[in-house]
């Protein structure tokens, strides 16, 4: 069956990301980019390391799931055989190989082999290479994140890369070249990069799954390793493979290749973590070496012993172990580790009233994203209860108090409110915005309470406004606004100039319509008082012409009266 070389980004985030950014801080090489609170994986820049899986509290980070693709060729009749890491010891702790073997046969495999044979041949390839090497550096090319490492940030030491393939595809090699040439080989094992690996090696490495997708297949088909019986034939092909086991812990690799006798010039280095590769090769010109130097590197610290795609929770020494024990080179006695852990000895009563404090009342909500600098909750709870720590300095914490505070005011005011991106997009809004623009807006706010993401050109009719601000970045202030039969007084404000526009919005249409009322009222008791004065001026003026008529009428026969008197006095 025919598949696409690359079949998906080998990382990607799901809904569950909070915004906490540990993954940010973990990432090596800072292979994350953040879009409205969310984490998103950058392809170009990413060398699927895992480590954002690892660290990430909200399982929110998600390596590809490539168990679909692997049960359809089983189910096309196509003969598939599994490469099986050397750290299933590690997965399976106690468990005979043969009932592994047997237990993947139950789920469709036609033969399973282990990874530690191609290790070993790698490894036989690698000491003849050193051997009749100049001075120079070698790396090791066993891990996939450190090869798309060197090919993306440290490019001028290509050439310093093996040239023999890593111990997957070499297996994958001797499965397809002496076994089945037909047959399709799945590697299985703790690496998420093995992903990566497939998809650039797609004629050799058919898929590549983690064993926690082969633990959720052997769920899925009730499948139980250690209660399979095996038969005679449920080995792996074609036998145990001894010191090629030791290929996943730190310096095991080096080792093997002393095994197969390498001239004394040959100087062995081993490092662990893209750090600490960093650290080692920046800068570095490999012809002032002086001699053949083989370095081993591993993306993860320790080796694949801590790769991201395993379930276990023991710690790493005791993996170690068990993949030498298993290797025949250790016969030391297994021993149970304890570990003691931090702030137990305060009292529970104590531990929960500091938890508290940053807003851990529920087991689910010790994230133990490390933002605070402490590497658990509980660890910060510790801190707090010594007097050591502020509940500050939970960034979690504090975000959602800030979050419910921003929500209580949203909830509460008596405006609506709206916020707006570049593209105007909605990002946030409360209820009473949505009310503003009638029911089809509010059924929408029912099925997306805050709108988020939903078009503002179909909620409201006067986006240019907001446009306006966006290229201005300046305020506007609008009064008595009219959109159909309401008035709206608004604000409008930017949040970040050219990115974001907040808006406040409140209906005053009732109260514009209660005022005119009142001045309508007001304009006919006006009119009616003007009418009354008129009229009473009209009688008072009549009243004073009659007055007038009358007074003159008076004095003008006075006036007579006096002259009568003064012609008989003068007589």
């Amino acid at each position: 069956m025919n598949e696409p070389t690359v079949r998906s980004d080998v990382i990607s985030f799901g809904e569950e990301c909070q915004g906490c950014y540990r993954c940010i801080r973990e990432c090596p090489v800072k292979a994350i980019r953040v879009e409205r609170g969310q984490a998103a994986v950058i392809p170009e820049l990413c060398v699927a390391c895992g480590r954002c899986v690892e660290v990430c509290p909200f399982q929110a980070v998600k390596p590809r799931l490539d168990l679909p693709f692997v049960k359809r060729m089983i189910a096309s009749g196509r003969r598939v055989y599994a490469s099986m890491a050397p750290t299933w010891a590690c997965e399976f702790p106690g468990l005979d190989s043969a009932s592994l073997v047997a237990a993947l046969k139950k789920l469709g495999f036609a033969g399973v082999g282990e990874t530690a044979l191609g290790a070993r041949e790698v490894c036989e390839s690698l000491a003849k290479t050193l051997s009749e090497a100049e001075p120079g550096l070698f790396l090791s090319t066993t891990c996939p994140s450190v090869v798309s490492y060197v090919e993306r940030y440290l490019p001028e030491l290509l050439g310093s890369l093996s040239t023999v393939p890593s111990p997957v595809e070499a297996h994958c090699r001797i499965f397809k070249e002496r076994v089945d040439p037909e047959g399709a080989v799945v590697f299985i094992g703790p690496c998420i990069a093995r992903k990566d690996e497939s998809d650039r090696s797609v004629k050799t490495i058919d898929a590549a799954l983690t064993f926690r997708e082969l633990r959720r297949w052997l769920h899925d088909e009730s499948v139980a390793p250690e209660k399979c019986v095996p038969g005679a034939e449920d080995h792996f092909f074609p036998e145990p493979t001894g010191d090629g086991f030791l290929y996943p812990v730190e310096g095991g690799m080096c080792d093997m290749i002393r095994e197969n006798g390498v001239d004394k010039k040959v100087r062995f280095v081993t490092v662990s973590g893209l750090q600490n590769l960093r650290r080692y090769l920046r800068g570095l010109s490999p012809e002032g070496l002086g001699a053949p130097v083989f370095l081993e590197c591993f993306a993860c610290l320790g080796g694949c012993i801590n790769g991201p795609g395993g379930t276990w929770d023991e710690p790493g020494l005791l993996r170690r172990n068990r993949v030498e024990a298993y290797a025949n080179l250790s016969n030391a006695p297994r021993h149970t580790i304890f570990l003691e852990e931090e702030g137990s000895a305060m009292r529970e009563d104590e531990m929960k009233e500091a938890l508290r404090r940053i807003g851990k009342t529920r087991p689910e909500d010790e994230v133990n994203c490390g933002g605070c600098g402490y590497a658990s909750c509980r660890e910060l709870a510790a801190a707090l209860a010594l007097g050591r720590a502020e509940p500050e300095m939970c960034v979690i914490h504090m975000r959602n108090q800030a979050q419910k505070k921003a929500n209580a005011l949203l909830r509460t005011m008596p405006s609506g409110v709206v916020i707006v991106d570049k593209s105007l997009h909605i990002v946030e809004c409360n209820e009473r915005f949505a009310r503003l623009f009638g029911e089809s807006a509010m059924l929408v706010y029912r099925a997306e309470p805050g709108l988020k993401g939903c078009i503002l050109g179909r909620i409201l009719p006067f986006t240019h406004l907001f446009e306006l601000v966006l290229e201005k970045g300046q305020d506007i202030h609008l009064d008595h606004y009219r959109t159909g039969e309401t008035l709206l007084d608004i604000t409008l404000f930017p949040i970040e100039p050219g990115e974001t526009v907040g808006a406040v919005m409140l209906d005053v249409t009732h109260k514009e319509l209660k005022r005119d009322k009142i001045a309508q009222r007001a304009a006919e008791v006006i009119e009616r008082n003007i009418l009354t004065v008129q009229e009473i001026a009209c009688r008072l003026g009549e009243h004073m012409a009659d007055t007038e008529m009358l007074l003159r009428s008076i004095a003008e026969g006075y006036s007579e009266s006096d002259e009568d008197v003064s012609q008989e006095d003068a007589r």
